[in-house]
């Protein structure tokens, strides 16, 4: 439906979104540019837009949902921006409002901070269009909210909101322009972007003074605990004291007090009334205590500059983008920032969680979020994007199949009748094959070109890019060299039409399509090799034992491909 609907094509920049542009105190990064200016370029066409903007906590994926959201309501139209807590929701408010304030653009809050009345005021005048930019928490999505002309809807700390919220989202979107913004996408969401199902844009580069947040993972002793307070404090900093458990947080904060008796201390949770919370958080943003002791409730939203040091206690219990999240709340000015990960002496820790905490402490570099989106895609599996795993509803077909399956689908709405086309032969090679991190420089040219090698079919189309990364990288290590060798096997394979070329135990098996008839001459030589003819294609045996077992089914198919060429002549 998304292919094929048209929404509506926003104008191009006015010298009002230039002058907007132009009053950002801070300098844009290149990262944060180009994601600018994917965003507007997809904005402008007719087909709605559904980009992911992924990038650290602070690296100015906000700053990205401004502009679109400004250029959106300059041409007219609402906009919709989805938070997952109160507290954020009220801090992107005061954000836009303090931005937008020198223009005639109406923008509303629409969550539990309000009362019933000035609820149904905003919806009220939501439905009638007085209203160009509304922020809200999961309120947004009940059944009495109502938009005139609805043109954007941005949806923050993606990873927040389950599949629940994104179906009723999906009711709002098949023609509206979607923008989703995350530090840590969810594996089933980067999954759909490096698939191509979805736009992404990465934001990697750090703003300007930043510092990586140095990282400690230990069980808990109260030394630490003490010094790490301590430290902060003789600094004229604060601290973020997580404990994620409402019933035993007051027995922290005494224990805290007895810790470090001479500490201001405040608690916040989220079974607080709005009102006392809201307070709790300001005074410690005014700066009235040194300690904030709260729930995960901190994990998104808080923007306190002074705070550079966090530690979490039981930090086993929460997943990896959470863990990321609430790292990414310290470390947000030129300071030095610290981040405790603490566990209780004697938990036995499950291999997953483990894998957690030796990724969170690895990860300890700037711009490591789209790293740990990729490590939680690992550890959790999404299947295997270049090859036949797959999980979920797509495993009976496999992505590639499915993929066509849903492109024939588009053409056939649209009342054309799809050329058939032989799907993409699966090659599964013992070769050490992928594009790696030192040679393309960063993710988001590694992404890219995975989705371009992914599509690709024909052996001229392979080299041709084969060709372009080399001139574009420099000479590819042994994984891109392997990568290209499989790639160049894939194309044979598809041009004989042999669904696939894989190995079982000893054995390398070259499936063809019952019809298959090789040339005897072929077959002469790569009998002399070990190739010989089985019940479902061409087995080799033993093929590792032959130290150029590479070479030799590169020529096999070259042999192959040469004499299918020529046969329809011969015959």
């Amino acid at each position: 439906a998304r292919e094929l609907a048209s929404g509506q094509a926003f104008g191009p920049d006015s010298s009002a979104q230039r002058a907007f542009e132009e009053a950002f105190e801070f300098i844009e990064t290149p990262d944060q540019l180009a994601a600018i200016a994917d965003t507007k370029i997809d904005m402008e066409r007719e087909r709605p837009m559904d980009r992911l903007v992924a990038g650290d906590v602070g690296y100015g994926k906000t700053e990205v949902a401004l502009r679109a959201a400004f250029k959106a309501a300059m041409d007219g139209r609402q906009v919709a921006i989805l938070v997952p807590t109160t507290i954020l929701a009220q801090q992107h408010y005061d954000t836009f409002a303090s931005r937008l304030s020198d223009y005639p653009v109406k923008i509303e809050l629409l969550s539990r901070f309000r009362s019933r009345p000035e609820q149904n005021d905003v919806l009220a005048r939501l439905a009638t269009g007085d209203v160009d930019i509304v922020i809200g928490t999961h309120r947004l999505l009940q059944p009495d909210v109502s938009f005139a002309d609805l043109g954007l809807i941005v949806v923050d700390e993606e990873q927040r909101f389950g599949v629940t919220h994104k179906e009723k989202l999906k009711g709002l979107r098949a023609n509206v322009d979607v923008l989703t913004l995350t530090a840590t996408p969810i594996p089933r969401t980067l999954h759909m972007a490096l698939a191509s199902l979805r736009e992404i844009s990465v934001i990697e580069s750090p703003p300007e003074q930043r510092l990586a947040v140095k990282t400690y993972v230990t069980t808990y002793d109260d030394d630490i605990v003490r010094k790490a307070i301590q430290s902060e404090i003789a600094r004229n900093g604060q601290v973020y004291f997580l404990h994620n458990r409402v019933q035993t947080i007051h027995t922290w904060q005494q224990r805290l007090r007895a810790l470090l008796p001479q500490v201001e201390m405040l608690v916040a949770h989220g079974q607080m009334p709005p009102t006392e919370l809201e307070e709790v958080m300001y005074r410690f943003a005014r700066g009235d205590a040194q300690v904030l002791l709260a729930t995960a409730i901190i994990e998104n939203g808080l923007d306190i500059p002074n705070v550079n040091t966090i530690i979490v206690n039981d930090a086993w219990r929460f997943g990896l983008a959470q863990l990321y999240q609430l790292r990414g709340r310290v470390g947000r000015a030129a300071t030095q920032a610290y981040a405790y990960f603490l566990y209780q002496e004697g938990h036995r820790l499950t291999e997953q969680a483990q894998k957690r905490m030796q990724t969170i402490l690895e990860a300890s570099d700037l711009g490591a979020g789209f790293r740990i989106a990729m490590r939680d895609l690992e550890i959790r599996g999404a299947g295997n994007l270049l090859g036949a795993e797959q999980h979920g509803h797509m495993s009976a077909v496999g992505f590639d199949l499915y993929s066509r399956m849903l492109a024939e689908a588009v053409e056939r709405l649209r009342g054309e009748e799809p050329e058939p086309e032989l799907p993409a032969a699966v090659v599964d090679l013992p070769l050490d094959a992928y594009l790696s991190d030192e040679y393309m420089g960063s993710y988001a040219s590694k992404i890219r070109e995975y989705q371009r090698l992914a599509q690709l079919r024909g052996i001229d189309e392979v080299e041709k890019a084969i060709a372009d990364i080399r001139d574009r990288f420099g000479d590819p290590p042994a994984s891109v060299e392997n990568l290209a060798y499989l790639l160049r096997i894939k194309a044979r394979a598809h041009a004989l039409g042999f669904p696939a070329v894989t190995t079982y135990g000893q054995e390398l098996i070259i499936k063809t399509s019952p019809d298959f008839a090789p040339s005897p001459t072929v077959m002469l030589k790569a009998k002399g090799w070990g190739i010989k003819r089985g019940k479902t294609g061409l087995v080799w045996n033993n093929f590792s034992r032959d130290s150029e077992w590479t070479s030799k089914l590169m020529l096999f198919l070259d042999d192959l491909v040469r004499w299918d060429a020529l046969a329809p002549t011969a015959s």
